[in-house]
């Protein structure tokens, strides 16, 4: 009798601590999302809960996409360009600086075009 209630005991134990370990497994891309301050944290956090009602095929996926976007460097990998892009924005904005700083130009009207001469009047 004592081993009966002793095997309901494990069982119920077994059962419990496999529900909440496939739960937490299943939060692994979501807690990376979060991580890494990811964009579409909301969405695999959904995707995941999903990917228990789809027999785990969604959660590679879900795994990839909350690995590949990070703060820093965004969706690609390092970016080279970085130095330029950074000379280009500064170059715009001392460009708008130099354009807002200029007087406005008097708005003459436009020149009249010129008729054409023709030999008989030369």
């Amino acid at each position: 009798m004592f081993l009966d209630y002793f095997a309901l005991v494990v069982l119920v134990f077994v059962l419990l601590v496999f529900f909440y370990g496939v739960i937490a497994i299943h939060d692994i891309p979501y807690e990376i999302s979060v991580k890494r301050n990811h964009p579409h944290q909301d969405a695999i956090h959904i995707a995941g809960w999903v990917s228990l009602f789809t027999l785990h095929v969604l959660w590679p996926f879900l795994w990839i996409w909350a690995t590949l976007y990070r703060e820093d460097r965004g969706w690609g990998m390092v970016s080279q360009d970085h130095d330029r892009i950074s000379k280009l924005e500064a170059q715009l904005a001392r460009m708008e600086r130099q354009l807002q700083s200029q007087p406005e130009a008097t708005t003459a009207s436009p020149p009249e075009p010129a008729t054409p001469v023709t030999d008989k009047e030369v």
